[in-house]
C-alpha cells in the first residue's frame, strides 16, 4: 500500500491542517496519510483527524522506542554534538523528535512518501512512486547545492567517505522523499553504527541532526537514490522552496516557468509565524495566501480577517541595530 507520511505535534497544527487539506485537495480524500508524533503533545492532532478516516497518528510505541535509542547510539558516538548542543538546549540530544519519521521505515505503507509539516502538497506524486519501481530513494530538492547543512565539510573523512561528485549529486533535503518500508532493518543498522564508532561519526552535521543522518545512511549503504531535479529535463524541473518569489499562482496552484510545482516548503519560516497569522496577526510572508486557502479549506468561516497594515515577517534591520551588532551587543 501507498501512503504519504508526515512528523507533527500540536505545535504545528495550523502547518498539518494545511497539509493534509493539501493532500486531499490534489489526490483526493482516500490517499492514506500517517502522522509520526514529534512528542507526546498531539491531543489537538488526535481530535482533528478523527473525522479523517484516511488519516492515522502513528502508536507503535516499540518501533517510536526503537528508533529514539537508534538515534541517541548515533549521537552518542559524535566526538563533538553533544558539547555543541549544550550551547543552545537544556536536553541532552538536539532536536531529538525530528528522528520520529524514521517510524516509517516499520510504517503501515510498503512504499511512502515523507513530507515534512511546513510543506504544502501543489501537484501529482505519481512520478514519485512510478520512480519508486526503480530506486528505493526518490527525491525532489536542490540541496546538493548546498552541503554544509548535511555534512561537516571540515571533516577530513567526509571524501574518504564519499568523493566530491557524490556528494555534489547524491545529497538531498529531509523534508520530502520517497522511500520503502524495511530498508533500514537491524543489520543495515548496527552495521552503521559500528562505522560510526569506528570514526565516521565526525562528517555528521550536528544542527540539522534528522537531515545528516538520512544522507549518511542512505548514502553510506549505496541505496539507489534518484533525484528528480538532476534527471528531470532543465524546460520541465521546478523549485520548490518558499525563497523563490518568482512562482506564479493560478487557482491556488503553484507554477515555475508554466511547470506545476510537486509541492511548496516554507522551510525557514518558523512554526511561531503560522500560529500567529492563524490567530489573526497580519503578518506577510511568502505564499502566505495560498497557505491560508488550504489551512481554511474547510472552515473558511474561521479564516482570519485582517483589518491592518500587514508588516513583514523578516523586518529589514535597523541602523541603529546594525551599529550595535558591529560593537559585539545583540539587542
Amino acid at each position: 500500500m501507498d501512503g504519504i507520511c508526515t512528523l507533527a505535534n500540536d505545535y504545528v497544527y495550523d502547518q498539518l491542517i494545511a497539509l493534509l487539506n493539501s493532500i486531499e485537495a490534489i489526490l483526493g480524500p482516500d490517499m492514506p496519510v500517517c502522522i509520526y508524533p514529534y512528542d507526546d503533545r498531539t491531543e489537538k492532532i488526535a481530535a482533528a483527524i478523527a473525522k479523517r478516516p484516511n488519516v492515522q497518528l502513528y502508536q507503535d510505541q516499540e518501533s517510536i522506542q526503537r528508533w529514539d535509542e537508534f538515534v541517541r547510539n548515533v549521537w552518542d558516538t559524535h566526538p563533538t554534538a553533544l558539547q555543541r548542543w549544550s550551547k543552545v538546549t537544556n536536553e541532552p540530544y538536539h532536536r531529538v523528535g525530528t528522528h520520529r519519521r524514521y517510524g516509517a521505515f516499520d510504517g503501515p505503507f510498503d512504499r511512502f512518501i515523507y513530507m515534512d509539516a511546513d510543506t504544502l502538497l501543489i501537484g501529482p506524486v505519481s512520478p514519485i512512486f512510478e520512480r519508486l519501481n526503480h530506486n528505493d530513494w526518490v527525491v525532489y530538492d536542490f540541496q546538493y547545492t548546498d552541503p554544509s547543512h548535511v555534512y561537516e565539510l571540515s571533516s577530513p573523512k567526509l571524501t574518504e567517505l564519499f568523493p566530491p561528485e557524490r556528494i555534489e549529486s547524491e545529497i538531498f533535503c529531509s523534508g520530502f522523499y520517497g522511500s520503502k518500508k524495511g530498508i533500514f532493518d537491524r543489520d543495515r543498522r548496527d552495521w552503521l553504527l559500528a562505522k560510526l564508532r569506528e570514526g565516521e561519526a565526525e562528517v555528521l552535521y550536528s544542527m540539522a541532526p534528522d537531515q545528516t543522518i538520512l544522507n549518511y545512511m542512505v548514502m553510506r549503504l549505496g541505496i539507489s537514490n534518484y533525484n528528480l531535479a538532476l534527471h528531470l529535463p532543465p524546460n520541465q524541473k521546478t523549485g520548490c522552496c518558499v525563497t523563490s518569489p518568482h512562482f506564479e499562482e493560478r487557482e491556488y496552484i503553484l507554477y515555475d516557468k508554466g511547470n506545476r510545482l510537486t509541492y511548496i516548503h516554507y522551510i525557514g519560516l518558523s512554526s511561531k509565524l503560522f500560529a500567529q497569522v492563524c490567530a489573526g496577526e497580519n503578518i506577510d510572508f511568502p505564499y502566505r495566501d495560498l497557505f491560508l486557502h488550504y489551512r481554511y479549506l474547510h472552515e473558511p468561516e474561521n479564516r482570519p480577517k485582517f483589518t491592518t497594515k500587514p508588516r513583514p515577517y523578516n523586518p529589514p534591520v535597523s541602523l541603529a541595530t546594525k551599529v550595535l551588532r558591529k560593537l559585539g551587543i545583540n539587542p
